[in-house]
Protein backbone atom coordinates (compact mmCIF):
# COMPACT_ATOMS: atom_id res chain seq x y z
CA UNK A 1 0.00 0.00 0.00
CA UNK A 2 1.44 3.53 -0.44
CA UNK A 3 2.08 5.67 2.43
CA UNK A 4 -0.75 8.35 3.39
CA UNK A 5 -0.05 11.28 1.43
CA UNK A 6 -0.55 14.93 2.75
CA UNK A 7 -1.96 17.30 0.59
CA UNK A 8 1.00 20.15 0.69
CA UNK A 9 2.29 20.38 -2.31
CA UNK A 10 1.04 22.14 -5.91
CA UNK A 11 -1.45 19.89 -7.92
CA UNK A 12 0.75 19.25 -10.26
CA UNK A 13 2.89 17.44 -8.32
CA UNK A 14 0.02 15.42 -6.98
CA UNK A 15 -1.17 14.82 -10.70
CA UNK A 16 1.98 12.96 -10.96
CA UNK A 17 1.61 10.57 -8.35
CA UNK A 18 0.13 6.84 -9.14
CA UNK A 19 -3.31 5.51 -7.16
CA UNK A 20 -3.78 2.67 -6.15
CA UNK A 21 -5.53 -0.11 -7.64
CA UNK A 22 -8.60 -0.97 -5.87
CA UNK A 23 -12.15 -2.04 -6.96
CA UNK A 24 -14.95 0.73 -6.46
CA UNK A 25 -16.81 0.78 -3.50
CA UNK A 26 -19.96 -0.43 -4.76
CA UNK A 27 -18.53 -3.39 -6.85
CA UNK A 28 -16.66 -4.72 -3.50
CA UNK A 29 -20.15 -4.50 -1.76
CA UNK A 30 -21.98 -6.54 -4.39
CA UNK A 31 -19.41 -8.66 -4.62
CA UNK A 32 -19.39 -9.52 -0.91
CA UNK A 33 -22.61 -8.98 -0.44
CA UNK A 34 -23.53 -11.88 -2.70
CA UNK A 35 -20.83 -14.12 -1.22
CA UNK A 36 -22.84 -13.91 1.70
CA UNK A 37 -25.90 -14.54 0.30
CA UNK A 38 -24.34 -17.65 -1.23
CA UNK A 39 -22.86 -18.80 1.83
CA UNK A 40 -25.87 -18.30 3.86
CA UNK A 41 -28.46 -19.97 1.56
CA UNK A 42 -25.53 -23.18 1.79
CA UNK A 43 -25.87 -23.28 5.05
CA UNK A 44 -28.88 -22.89 6.01
CA UNK A 45 -30.39 -25.43 3.12
CA UNK A 46 -27.67 -27.74 4.43
CA UNK A 47 -29.05 -27.65 7.97
CA UNK A 48 -32.38 -27.90 7.38
CA UNK A 49 -32.55 -30.62 4.48
CA UNK A 50 -29.66 -32.55 6.86
CA UNK A 51 -31.96 -32.17 9.77
CA UNK A 52 -35.16 -33.82 8.18
CA UNK A 53 -32.70 -36.39 6.80
CA UNK A 54 -30.90 -37.27 10.02
CA UNK A 55 -34.71 -37.32 12.31
CA UNK A 56 -37.23 -38.48 9.94
CA UNK A 57 -35.68 -40.18 7.09
CA UNK A 58 -35.99 -39.72 3.49
CA UNK A 59 -40.03 -39.69 2.94
CA UNK A 60 -41.43 -37.84 6.16
CA UNK A 61 -45.14 -37.59 5.73
CA UNK A 62 -46.57 -37.27 9.07
CA UNK A 63 -49.56 -39.89 9.58
CA UNK A 64 -51.84 -37.35 11.25
CA UNK A 65 -54.94 -36.61 10.46
CA UNK A 66 -53.86 -33.49 8.39
CA UNK A 67 -50.86 -35.02 6.74
CA UNK A 68 -47.93 -32.86 6.83
CA UNK A 69 -44.93 -32.98 3.74
CA UNK A 70 -41.89 -31.94 5.70
CA UNK A 71 -39.89 -31.54 1.93
CA UNK A 72 -42.18 -28.59 1.78
CA UNK A 73 -41.88 -27.66 4.79
CA UNK A 74 -38.24 -27.59 4.78
CA UNK A 75 -38.16 -25.47 1.77
CA UNK A 76 -40.58 -22.88 3.24
CA UNK A 77 -38.79 -22.75 6.41
CA UNK A 78 -35.08 -22.08 4.49
CA UNK A 79 -36.75 -19.38 2.20
CA UNK A 80 -38.38 -17.73 5.52
CA UNK A 81 -34.68 -18.36 7.16
CA UNK A 82 -33.20 -16.13 4.40
CA UNK A 83 -35.51 -13.41 3.85
CA UNK A 84 -35.56 -12.76 7.72
CA UNK A 85 -31.53 -12.53 7.41
CA UNK A 86 -31.80 -10.13 5.04
CA UNK A 87 -34.70 -8.31 6.83
CA UNK A 88 -32.94 -7.99 9.81
CA UNK A 89 -30.11 -6.43 8.00
CA UNK A 90 -28.12 -9.00 8.72
CA UNK A 91 -25.82 -8.01 5.62
CA UNK A 92 -26.03 -4.14 5.62
CA UNK A 93 -22.93 -3.29 4.41
CA UNK A 94 -22.56 -1.19 7.65
CA UNK A 95 -22.69 -4.51 9.85
CA UNK A 96 -20.95 -6.90 7.80
CA UNK A 97 -16.89 -7.40 8.22
CA UNK A 98 -16.63 -6.19 11.94
CA UNK A 99 -17.60 -6.41 15.01
CA UNK A 100 -20.47 -8.35 16.88
CA UNK A 101 -23.46 -6.80 15.20
CA UNK A 102 -23.39 -8.76 12.75
CA UNK A 103 -23.86 -11.95 15.29
CA UNK A 104 -26.17 -10.95 16.84
CA UNK A 105 -28.70 -10.14 14.17
CA UNK A 106 -28.11 -13.42 12.76
CA UNK A 107 -28.86 -14.46 16.21
CA UNK A 108 -32.48 -12.60 16.23
CA UNK A 109 -33.47 -13.34 12.86
CA UNK A 110 -33.26 -17.09 13.42
CA UNK A 111 -34.66 -16.87 16.99
CA UNK A 112 -37.35 -15.03 15.35
CA UNK A 113 -38.17 -16.76 12.17
CA UNK A 114 -38.33 -19.59 14.71
CA UNK A 115 -40.62 -18.50 16.77
CA UNK A 116 -43.28 -17.25 13.48
CA UNK A 117 -43.37 -20.82 12.36
CA UNK A 118 -44.10 -22.27 16.16
CA UNK A 119 -46.62 -19.92 16.61
CA UNK A 120 -47.79 -20.81 12.78
CA UNK A 121 -47.92 -24.75 13.52
CA UNK A 122 -49.67 -23.63 16.85
CA UNK A 123 -52.41 -22.59 15.17
CA UNK A 124 -52.95 -24.46 12.18
CA UNK A 125 -52.89 -27.35 14.74
CA UNK A 126 -49.94 -29.06 12.81
CA UNK A 127 -48.25 -31.66 14.08
CA UNK A 128 -44.79 -30.67 13.42
CA UNK A 129 -42.11 -33.01 14.88
CA UNK A 130 -40.48 -31.28 17.98
CA UNK A 131 -37.02 -32.83 17.81
CA UNK A 132 -37.06 -32.27 13.92
CA UNK A 133 -38.01 -28.23 14.72
CA UNK A 134 -35.61 -28.19 17.55
CA UNK A 135 -32.51 -29.28 16.44
CA UNK A 136 -33.09 -27.44 13.06
CA UNK A 137 -32.64 -24.20 15.43
CA UNK A 138 -29.41 -24.27 16.68
CA UNK A 139 -27.62 -26.28 14.04
CA UNK A 140 -28.58 -24.07 11.56
CA UNK A 141 -27.70 -20.77 13.93
CA UNK A 142 -24.04 -22.40 15.07
CA UNK A 143 -23.49 -23.14 11.01
CA UNK A 144 -24.56 -19.70 10.27
CA UNK A 145 -22.45 -18.14 12.57
CA UNK A 146 -19.36 -20.31 11.55
CA UNK A 147 -20.21 -19.43 7.62
CA UNK A 148 -20.32 -15.50 8.63
CA UNK A 149 -16.81 -16.41 10.43
CA UNK A 150 -15.46 -17.73 7.36
CA UNK A 151 -16.78 -14.75 5.10
CA UNK A 152 -15.39 -12.14 7.42
CA UNK A 153 -11.51 -14.27 7.91
CA UNK A 154 -12.31 -13.88 3.72
CA UNK A 155 -12.84 -9.95 3.58
CA UNK A 156 -9.94 -9.20 6.54
CA UNK A 157 -7.64 -11.07 4.22
CA UNK A 158 -8.48 -8.93 1.28
CA UNK A 159 -8.97 -5.85 3.83
CA UNK A 160 -5.09 -6.44 5.40
CA UNK A 161 -3.61 -6.39 1.67
CA UNK A 162 -5.50 -3.17 0.93
CA UNK A 163 -8.31 -4.46 -0.77
CA UNK A 164 -12.36 -4.22 -0.23
CA UNK A 165 -12.50 -1.36 1.87
CA UNK A 166 -12.65 2.29 1.94
CA UNK A 167 -9.96 4.37 0.97
CA UNK A 168 -9.83 7.00 3.11
CA UNK A 169 -8.22 10.98 3.31
CA UNK A 170 -8.25 12.29 7.15
CA UNK A 171 -9.01 15.82 7.35
CA UNK A 172 -8.00 17.37 10.70
CA UNK A 173 -5.16 18.54 12.79
CA UNK A 174 -2.14 16.97 12.95
CA UNK A 175 -2.58 15.45 16.40
CA UNK A 176 -6.20 13.88 15.68
CA UNK A 177 -5.06 12.79 11.97
CA UNK A 178 -2.17 10.91 13.78
CA UNK A 179 -4.49 9.60 16.88
CA UNK A 180 -7.21 8.25 14.28
CA UNK A 181 -4.54 7.40 11.91
CA UNK A 182 -3.34 4.64 14.60
CA UNK A 183 -6.64 3.70 16.14
CA UNK A 184 -7.55 2.21 12.24
CA UNK A 185 -4.10 0.69 11.48
CA UNK A 186 -4.62 -0.84 14.83
CA UNK A 187 -8.17 -2.33 13.14
CA UNK A 188 -7.22 -3.34 9.41
CA UNK A 189 -9.49 -5.30 9.27
CA UNK A 190 -12.45 -2.88 9.65
CA UNK A 191 -11.88 -1.80 5.87
CA UNK A 192 -10.85 1.91 6.51
CA UNK A 193 -7.34 2.31 4.85
CA UNK A 194 -6.05 5.86 5.54
CA UNK A 195 -4.28 6.81 2.21
CA UNK A 196 -4.12 10.45 2.35
CA UNK A 197 -4.09 13.42 4.97
CA UNK A 198 -5.35 17.14 4.45
CA UNK A 199 -3.66 19.05 7.76
CA UNK A 200 -5.96 21.50 8.91
CA UNK A 201 -4.60 24.53 11.35
CA UNK A 202 -6.25 27.02 13.55
CA UNK A 203 -6.38 30.42 12.16
CA UNK A 204 -6.93 33.51 14.02
CA UNK A 205 -8.98 35.12 12.17
CA UNK A 206 -11.52 33.84 9.12
CA UNK A 207 -13.18 30.51 7.97
CA UNK A 208 -11.02 27.01 8.63
CA UNK A 209 -12.24 25.67 5.42
CA UNK A 210 -11.98 27.27 2.48
CA UNK A 211 -13.08 27.48 -0.87
CA UNK A 212 -9.19 26.71 -1.45
CA UNK A 213 -8.78 23.65 0.82
CA UNK A 214 -12.33 22.18 -0.81
CA UNK A 215 -10.34 22.30 -4.33
CA UNK A 216 -7.00 21.09 -2.94
CA UNK A 217 -9.36 18.15 -1.39
CA UNK A 218 -11.03 17.03 -4.52
CA UNK A 219 -7.67 16.95 -6.14
CA UNK A 220 -6.54 14.83 -3.61
CA UNK A 221 -9.26 12.59 -3.76
CA UNK A 222 -8.80 12.19 -7.50
CA UNK A 223 -5.32 11.29 -7.47
CA UNK A 224 -5.45 9.27 -4.78
CA UNK A 225 -8.42 7.11 -6.00
CA UNK A 226 -10.34 8.06 -2.61
CA UNK A 227 -13.89 7.23 -2.04
CA UNK A 228 -14.45 8.86 1.96
CA UNK A 229 -13.15 11.43 3.62
CA UNK A 230 -12.76 10.81 7.55
CA UNK A 231 -12.96 14.26 9.67
CA UNK A 232 -10.83 13.63 12.85
CA UNK A 233 -10.48 17.31 14.01
CA UNK A 234 -14.18 18.59 14.66
CA UNK A 235 -12.78 20.96 17.10
CA UNK A 236 -11.44 22.92 13.83
CA UNK A 237 -14.26 22.82 12.17
CA UNK A 238 -17.64 24.19 12.53
CA UNK A 239 -20.95 22.22 11.61
CA UNK A 240 -20.94 24.35 8.29
CA UNK A 241 -17.47 23.69 7.63
CA UNK A 242 -18.62 19.77 7.50
CA UNK A 243 -21.25 20.40 5.87
CA UNK A 244 -19.53 22.30 2.76
CA UNK A 245 -17.24 19.27 2.80
CA UNK A 246 -20.14 17.06 2.43
CA UNK A 247 -21.47 19.05 -0.23
CA UNK A 248 -18.08 19.00 -2.26
CA UNK A 249 -17.91 14.95 -2.22
CA UNK A 250 -19.16 13.35 -4.98
CA UNK A 251 -22.59 11.96 -4.33
CA UNK A 252 -22.89 8.05 -4.16
CA UNK A 253 -19.30 7.05 -4.95
CA UNK A 254 -17.85 9.60 -2.00
CA UNK A 255 -18.39 9.47 1.42
CA UNK A 256 -18.16 11.71 4.47
CA UNK A 257 -17.21 10.11 7.86
CA UNK A 258 -17.07 12.04 10.95
CA UNK A 259 -15.25 10.42 13.97
CA UNK A 260 -16.42 11.75 17.48
CA UNK A 261 -13.59 12.22 20.34
CA UNK A 262 -14.33 8.57 21.93
CA UNK A 263 -12.17 5.51 21.34
CA UNK A 264 -12.98 2.02 22.96
CA UNK A 265 -16.71 2.39 23.35
CA UNK A 266 -18.71 -0.68 21.06
CA UNK A 267 -21.27 0.36 18.85
CA UNK A 268 -23.73 -1.27 20.79
CA UNK A 269 -23.23 1.33 23.19
CA UNK A 270 -23.51 4.07 20.63
CA UNK A 271 -26.74 5.63 19.30
CA UNK A 272 -27.34 8.29 17.06
CA UNK A 273 -30.28 10.35 17.14
CA UNK A 274 -31.44 13.51 15.22
CA UNK A 275 -33.04 16.25 17.78
CA UNK A 276 -33.79 19.48 16.35
CA UNK A 277 -30.99 19.25 13.69
CA UNK A 278 -28.47 18.13 15.73
CA UNK A 279 -27.06 14.78 15.56
CA UNK A 280 -26.50 13.78 18.96
CA UNK A 281 -25.07 10.65 19.85
CA UNK A 282 -26.17 8.55 22.95
CA UNK A 283 -23.56 6.52 24.83
CA UNK A 284 -25.02 3.96 27.15
CA UNK A 285 -22.98 3.76 30.65
CA UNK A 286 -21.88 0.05 31.71
CA UNK A 287 -24.47 -2.09 33.04
CA UNK A 288 -24.23 -5.21 34.84
CA UNK A 289 -27.54 -6.21 35.45
CA UNK A 290 -28.94 -9.19 37.53
CA UNK A 291 -29.79 -11.22 34.60
CA UNK A 292 -26.44 -10.62 32.87
CA UNK A 293 -24.14 -11.24 35.77
CA UNK A 294 -26.66 -15.08 36.22
CA UNK A 295 -26.17 -15.96 32.57
CA UNK A 296 -22.08 -15.08 32.70
CA UNK A 297 -22.05 -17.01 36.03
CA UNK A 298 -24.04 -20.11 34.53
CA UNK A 299 -22.01 -19.84 31.76
CA UNK A 300 -18.94 -20.47 33.83
CA UNK A 301 -20.34 -23.27 35.76
CA UNK A 302 -21.77 -25.34 32.69
CA UNK A 303 -18.53 -24.63 31.16
CA UNK A 304 -15.94 -25.18 33.20
CA UNK A 305 -17.39 -28.29 34.88
CA UNK A 306 -18.05 -29.46 31.00
CA UNK A 307 -14.32 -28.89 30.69
CA UNK A 308 -13.12 -30.50 33.31
CA UNK A 309 -14.87 -33.73 32.69
CA UNK A 310 -13.82 -33.74 29.09
CA UNK A 311 -10.11 -32.88 29.63
CA UNK A 312 -10.01 -35.07 32.99
CA UNK A 313 -7.96 -37.57 30.93
CA UNK A 314 -5.59 -35.39 29.90
CA UNK A 315 -5.25 -33.24 33.10
CA UNK A 316 -3.99 -36.58 34.62
CA UNK A 317 -1.13 -36.92 31.86
CA UNK A 318 -0.11 -33.37 32.74
CA UNK A 319 -0.12 -33.82 36.01
CA UNK A 320 2.33 -37.05 35.63
CA UNK A 321 4.64 -34.69 33.26
CA UNK A 322 5.04 -32.10 35.93
CA UNK A 323 6.01 -34.49 38.04
CA UNK A 324 8.41 -35.95 36.28
CA UNK A 325 9.93 -32.64 35.24
CA UNK A 326 11.49 -32.18 38.80
CA UNK A 327 11.32 -31.91 42.62
CA UNK A 328 8.35 -29.23 43.53
CA UNK A 329 4.38 -29.60 43.42
CA UNK A 330 2.36 -30.52 40.45
CA UNK A 331 0.10 -27.53 41.38
CA UNK A 332 1.53 -23.96 41.68
CA UNK A 333 -0.73 -21.67 43.95
CA UNK A 334 -0.03 -18.07 43.46
CA UNK A 335 -1.83 -15.05 45.10
CA UNK A 336 -3.66 -12.78 42.76
CA UNK A 337 -5.91 -9.80 42.62
CA UNK A 338 -9.40 -10.47 41.68
CA UNK A 339 -12.97 -8.60 41.63
CA UNK A 340 -13.08 -5.55 43.69
CA UNK A 341 -9.49 -5.93 44.86
CA UNK A 342 -9.89 -9.47 46.74
CA UNK A 343 -7.22 -12.16 47.07
CA UNK A 344 -7.00 -15.53 45.92
CA UNK A 345 -5.11 -18.30 45.23
CA UNK A 346 -5.06 -18.77 41.53
CA UNK A 347 -3.80 -22.51 40.23
CA UNK A 348 -1.35 -23.47 37.46
CA UNK A 349 0.37 -26.41 36.31
CA UNK A 350 3.82 -25.81 37.87
CA UNK A 351 6.48 -24.92 34.59
CA UNK A 352 9.09 -23.39 36.56
CA UNK A 353 11.79 -24.98 38.91
CA UNK A 354 10.74 -24.81 42.40
CA UNK A 355 11.52 -21.57 44.29
CA UNK A 356 11.56 -19.47 41.31
CA UNK A 357 9.44 -16.63 43.46
CA UNK A 358 13.10 -16.13 45.02
CA UNK A 359 14.86 -15.47 41.78
CA UNK A 360 12.32 -13.01 40.09
CA UNK A 361 13.60 -9.79 41.16
CA UNK A 362 17.28 -10.55 40.48
CA UNK A 363 16.55 -11.32 36.56
CA UNK A 364 13.82 -8.55 36.70
CA UNK A 365 17.11 -6.29 37.58
CA UNK A 366 19.66 -8.33 35.12
CA UNK A 367 17.04 -7.29 32.41
CA UNK A 368 16.48 -3.74 33.57
CA UNK A 369 13.17 -4.63 34.56
CA UNK A 370 12.96 -4.18 37.84
CA UNK A 371 10.04 -1.81 39.12
CA UNK A 372 7.88 -1.81 35.77
CA UNK A 373 4.82 -3.58 35.15
CA UNK A 374 3.66 -6.93 33.48
CA UNK A 375 7.05 -9.18 35.23
CA UNK A 376 7.99 -10.95 32.31
CA UNK A 377 11.76 -12.48 31.43
CA UNK A 378 12.90 -12.95 28.28
CA UNK A 379 14.16 -16.37 28.25
CA UNK A 380 13.38 -17.10 31.56
CA UNK A 381 16.27 -19.59 32.87
CA UNK A 382 14.04 -21.13 35.82
CA UNK A 383 11.14 -22.70 33.35
CA UNK A 384 12.09 -26.34 32.59
CA UNK A 385 11.86 -27.48 29.32
CA UNK A 386 8.37 -29.75 30.22
CA UNK A 387 7.04 -26.26 31.45
CA UNK A 388 7.95 -24.05 28.46
CA UNK A 389 5.98 -26.53 26.43
CA UNK A 390 2.93 -26.00 28.59
CA UNK A 391 3.12 -22.50 28.33
CA UNK A 392 3.69 -22.01 24.94
CA UNK A 393 0.22 -24.22 24.32
CA UNK A 394 -1.55 -22.87 27.97
CA UNK A 395 -2.09 -25.69 29.21
CA UNK A 396 -0.52 -24.84 32.47
CA UNK A 397 -3.53 -22.52 32.55
CA UNK A 398 -6.37 -25.57 32.63
CA UNK A 399 -5.92 -25.95 36.43
CA UNK A 400 -7.81 -22.88 36.88
CA UNK A 401 -11.06 -24.23 35.45
CA UNK A 402 -11.46 -25.20 39.39
CA UNK A 403 -11.09 -21.17 39.94
CA UNK A 404 -13.50 -20.83 37.79
CA UNK A 405 -16.23 -23.06 39.60
CA UNK A 406 -15.46 -21.62 42.53
CA UNK A 407 -16.35 -18.31 41.92
CA UNK A 408 -12.66 -16.80 41.64
CA UNK A 409 -12.81 -16.28 38.07
CA UNK A 410 -14.06 -16.69 34.62
CA UNK A 411 -13.81 -18.47 31.74
CA UNK A 412 -13.46 -14.46 29.54
CA UNK A 413 -12.18 -11.55 31.68
CA UNK A 414 -8.93 -9.46 32.46
CA UNK A 415 -6.15 -11.43 33.35
CA UNK A 416 -5.67 -11.62 37.50
CA UNK A 417 -2.80 -9.36 38.51
CA UNK A 418 -0.34 -9.49 41.37
CA UNK A 419 -0.31 -6.58 44.08
CA UNK A 420 2.77 -5.46 42.54
CA UNK A 421 1.46 -5.13 39.01
CA UNK A 422 -1.97 -3.52 40.52
CA UNK A 423 0.09 -0.74 42.24
CA UNK A 424 1.03 0.43 38.64
CA UNK A 425 -2.73 1.01 38.50
CA UNK A 426 -4.13 4.68 38.07
CA UNK A 427 -7.74 5.68 38.58
CA UNK A 428 -8.81 4.19 35.15
CA UNK A 429 -6.80 0.72 35.36
CA UNK A 430 -8.70 0.17 38.35
CA UNK A 431 -12.39 -0.48 36.75
CA UNK A 432 -10.74 -3.60 34.85
CA UNK A 433 -11.41 -4.91 39.04
CA UNK A 434 -15.10 -4.45 38.44
CA UNK A 435 -15.92 -7.94 36.70
CA UNK A 436 -14.12 -11.45 38.03
CA UNK A 437 -11.00 -12.19 36.23
CA UNK A 438 -10.71 -14.59 33.53
CA UNK A 439 -8.94 -17.44 32.28
CA UNK A 440 -8.69 -15.76 28.74
CA UNK A 441 -9.23 -12.33 27.69
CA UNK A 442 -9.30 -9.70 25.18
CA UNK A 443 -5.54 -9.16 25.81
CA UNK A 444 -4.50 -12.78 25.48
CA UNK A 445 -5.87 -13.26 22.04
CA UNK A 446 -4.79 -9.35 20.80
CA UNK A 447 -0.71 -10.36 21.29
CA UNK A 448 -0.67 -12.07 24.51
CA UNK A 449 3.31 -11.63 25.60
CA UNK A 450 4.00 -8.93 22.72
CA UNK A 451 1.79 -6.37 24.60
CA UNK A 452 3.08 -3.48 25.87
CA UNK A 453 1.68 -2.70 28.88
CA UNK A 454 -0.95 0.50 28.24
CA UNK A 455 -2.33 -2.20 25.11
CA UNK A 456 -3.07 -4.46 27.55
CA UNK A 457 -4.93 -2.02 30.07
CA UNK A 458 -6.43 -0.38 27.29
CA UNK A 459 -7.75 -4.11 26.11
CA UNK A 460 -8.85 -5.11 29.61
CA UNK A 461 -10.54 -1.93 29.98
CA UNK A 462 -12.80 -2.03 26.51
CA UNK A 463 -13.28 -5.45 27.36
CA UNK A 464 -15.20 -4.27 30.75
CA UNK A 465 -16.73 -1.49 29.30
CA UNK A 466 -18.17 -3.37 26.50
CA UNK A 467 -19.09 -6.85 28.13
CA UNK A 468 -21.24 -8.75 25.84
CA UNK A 469 -22.04 -12.79 25.71
CA UNK A 470 -21.75 -13.12 22.12
CA UNK A 471 -18.43 -11.30 22.62
CA UNK A 472 -17.52 -13.80 25.40
CA UNK A 473 -17.64 -16.20 22.82
CA UNK A 474 -16.08 -14.70 20.16
CA UNK A 475 -12.83 -14.47 22.34
CA UNK A 476 -13.21 -17.83 23.78
CA UNK A 477 -12.98 -18.86 19.79
CA UNK A 478 -9.61 -17.10 19.57
CA UNK A 479 -8.68 -18.15 22.50
CA UNK A 480 -9.16 -21.93 21.42
CA UNK A 481 -7.57 -20.59 18.02
CA UNK A 482 -4.40 -19.21 19.66
CA UNK A 483 -3.84 -22.25 21.58
CA UNK A 484 -3.67 -24.55 19.09
CA UNK A 485 -1.44 -22.03 16.81
CA UNK A 486 0.28 -20.60 20.00
CA UNK A 487 2.83 -18.25 17.01
CA UNK A 488 5.02 -16.33 18.62
CA UNK A 489 4.20 -14.23 20.96
CA UNK A 490 3.15 -17.08 23.22
CA UNK A 491 5.91 -17.61 26.14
Amino acid sequence: MNPAVSLTESPARLARLTPLESPRRSTWQRRYARLVVVVDALVVVIAVVGTQLLWLGPHPVDVASVAVDYTTVSVGLCLAWLLALGLWGSRHPRVVGYGVTEYRLVLAASTQVFGIVAIAAYLTSADLSRGYFLLSLPVGSAALLGGRVLCRRWLAGKRRSGAMGARVVLVGADEENARVAAELARQPAAGLHVVGVRPLARVSSGPTWTEQQADLLREQLRVLDADSVLVSGGALLDSHDIRRIGWSLDPGRQHLIVAVNLTDVAGPRLHTRPVAGLPLVHIETPQYSARQRVLKRAFDIVGAGTLLLLLSPILLVLAGLVRASGPGPILYRQERVGQGGSHFGMLKFRSMVDGADARLHGLLAAQGRDGTPLFKIDNDPRITPVGRWLRKYSLDELPQLFNVLGGQMSLVGPRPQRDAEVEFYDDDAHRRLIVRPGMSGLWQVSGRSALAWDDAIRLDLFYVENWSFIGDLVILARTFKAVVAPGSTAH
